[in-house]
C-alpha cells in the first residue's frame, strides 16, 4: 500500500474526489477536472489557494463547507509526521509519571497554558495551529495507550477557563456586562472555538498516518444534513432538519407547479390535426390537442407513531403537511396498536412541531400494549375510516413493517390499496435489515411497492415523484 507520504499528486487528488463522494458530496467527473484546471492557476506550494480552488470547484453548498475542510486536511496536511511541529519548539514526549501530575500543579502545563493565553489574546491563528500541533504531541496520547486524543489536549490547556482572563485584559476600566463585554466573549469563544478545532484536526491527522488516511476519513466524517439517517439524528440534527423542511417544500412545490404549466397540452386530437392538415396539402404543420384535465390527488397517510420510527414519521409528515396545497385533500392516520386520525392537528397555520406534540399527547395510539402492532392497526382503519381510501386517493404507508411478530391483517390491506389510485410504503430501515427478526418487509412489500426512506434526500425524491 502507498503510503500518504509517497502519494504523487494525482493519487491524492483521486483519492480526495472519491472520499468527497463517500462523504455525500455530489461531485461530478466535470468537477473534478475544473477543479484540476484550477490547480494549473495556483501555486501549489501555498496549500490555502489549493484549499481555496478546490472549494471554488467542488463545493455547492455551505453546509457541505466543514465536511470538506476535515476531508482536505487528511488528504493535504500541512506537514507529516513529526515534521508538523514547529523546530524551534520542539514537542518533547513526557513520561507517564509526568503525566499523572494535575496540570494545576504543573510548571509545564502552567507555562503553555500561558502561551495558549497570549495568543487567544492576540488573535494569532497561524500561531494557534502551531500551538495546537505541539500540544497534541506533548498530551495528545493516553499514557501505555499509541491512540491520539483530543480529550488529552483540551484538559491539560483547560482552553474555556481562561476566558476571564481575557475578558479581563481586554475591559479593564470599562463597565461589565455592556456591549463591549458581550462583543469581547464573542470574539473570543470564536478564537478558543478555532484552537479546538486545530487541535482536532491534529489529532485526526496523527490518527490518519498510523491507520491509514481512508479509515480515518470513514470514521471523522459524518453525512451531509441531507443524508444524515434520521434514526441517528442528535438534538441538533433534528433542529437543522426542521430549518430545512419549509425552504424544501417550497423548491419542491415551485418545480411542481412549473412541470403542471409545461404539461398543459392534453393528448394529441388525431381528427383535428389531420382536418387542419388539408390546408397545407396534407402536412401536419400544427397539431391539435384535446383539452387537459387537470387532476389533483388525495393523499392518505398512514404512520407508524412508535419510538423506533418516530423522527422518520416526524419529517415525513412535516414534509407532507408543507406540501398539501399539492393535494385537494389531505387525511392523516397514525397508529401503534391502534389507529386514530390526526388531520385536525395539522390544519393550516399551525405549527407542525406543535401538531406533533399535541398528536402525541391527544391521540388515542394506543390500545393495549403500546407496541407496535400492523396488524390490529390496519383492522382499525379498514373499520373505522375506510371510507378515507377512493380511486383519488394516493396511500401512503410509513413504517419499519415490525409487528412484533403479531398478526399482520395482509388480506385487509390487500383490499384497501386495491381501493386506492396509487398506493406507496416508506420503510426507513436499511434494505439489509428488511426480513430479519419480526421484519414482515416483503410480506407487505407484495401488496404494494416498498421503498427504502431514511434521510430528507430520498424522502424529498420520493415525495417530489408521488405529488
Amino acid at each position: 500500500m502507498t503510503t500518504p507520504a509517497r502519494r504523487s499528486l494525482v493519487d491524492r487528488h483521486t483519492a480526495f474526489v472519491a472520499a468527497l463522494r463517500e462523504a455525500g458530496l455530489p461531485v461530478s467527473v466535470a468537477e473534478g477536472l475544473d477543479a484540476v484546471r484550477a490547480m494549473r492557476l495556483i501555486d501549489l506550494g501555498e496549500r490555502e489557494s489549493l484549499r481555496a480552488a478546490y472549494a471554488a470547484t467542488l463545493v455547492k453548498r455551505p453546509a457541505h463547507r466543514r465536511t470538506f475542510d476535515t476531508l482536505f486536511d487528511l488528504w493535504f496536511p500541512a506537514a507529516l509526521g513529526d515534521g508538523a511541529v514547529p523546530p524551534d519548539r520542539p514537542a518533547r514526549r513526557r513520561d507517564p509519571e509526568e503525566r499523572r501530575v494535575p496540570p494545576a500543579l504543573d510548571p509545564e502545563v502552567q507555562a503553555r497554558r500561558e502561551e495558549l493565553f497570549e495568543l487567544l489574546l492576540s488573535g494569532d491563528d497561524a500561531g494557534l495551529r502551531r500551538f495546537a500541533r505541539t500540544a497534541v504531541a506533548e498530551y495528545g496520547q493516553t499514557p501505555g495507550q499509541e491512540s491520539w486524543f483530543s480529550s488529552g489536549v483540551l484538559r491539560a490547556m483547560s482552553p474555556e477557563t481562561l476566558m476571564a482572563r481575557l475578558l479581563n485584559a481586554v475591559l479593564t476600566g470599562r463597565e461589565r456586562g455592556g456591549m463591549a463585554e458581550q462583543v469581547a466573549r464573542r470574539t473570543f469563544r470564536d478564537r478558543i472555538s478555532r484552537f479546538e478545532g486545530q487541535v482536532a484536526t491534529e489529532v485526526r491527522r496523527r490518527i490518519a498516518e498510523d491507520t491509514g488516511v481512508e479509515r480515518t476519513a470513514r470514521l471523522a466524517v459524518r453525512p451531509p444534513l441531507e443524508r444524515l439517517d434520521f434514526a441517528s439524528a442528535s438534538r441538533a440534527d433534528l433542529a437543522a432538519l426542521r430549518r430545512e423542511v419549509y425552504p424544501l417544500a417550497r423548491r419542491l412545490a415551485s418545480r411542481l407547479a412549473q412541470k403542471h404549466r409545461l404539461g398543459h397540452r392534453g393528448r394529441l386530437d388525431f381528427r383535428r390535426t389531420v382536418r387542419a392538415s388539408l390546408a397545407t396539402g396534407g402536412v401536419p404543420l400544427t397539431t391539435h390537442h384535446r383539452p387537459r384535465r387537470p387532476h389533483k390527488p388525495e393523499l392518505v397517510i398512514l404512520c407508524d407513531a412508535s419510538d423506533s420510527v418516530s423522527a422518520f414519521a416526524h419529517f415525513t409528515l412535516l414534509l407532507t403537511f408543507a406540501l398539501r396545497e399539492q393535494f385537494t385533500k389531505v387525511r392523516a392516520f397514525a397508529f401503534i396498536d391502534t389507529t386514530d386520525e390526526i388531520t385536525k392537528y395539522f390544519a393550516p397555520g399551525t405549527d407542525v412541531v406543535d401538531a406533533m406534540t399535541r398528536m402525541a399527547a391527544e391521540a388515542e395510539l394506543v390500545w393495549i400494549t403500546g407496541r407496535s402492532n400492523y396488524g390490529h392497526a390496519i383492522k382499525v382503519f379498514d373499520e373505522k375510516y375506510a371510507d378515507a381510501v377512493t380511486p383519488r386517493t394516493s396511500l401512503l404507508v410509513l413504517g419499519d413493517a415490525r409487528s412484533n411478530y403479531g398478526e399482520l391483517s395482509l388480506p385487509l390491506l390487500r383490499r384497501v390499496v386495491g381501493q386506492a389510485r396509487h398506493a406507496y410504503w416508506l420503510n426507513p430501515e436499511p434494505r439489509s435489515q428488511w426480513d430479519t427478526g419480526d421484519s414482515a418487509a416483503s410480506r407487505y412489500g407484495e401488496l404494494l411497492p416498498m421503498y427504502e426512506c431514511r434521510n430528507l434526500t430520498q424522502l424529498t425524491e420520493f415525495i417530489e415523484e408521488l405529488a
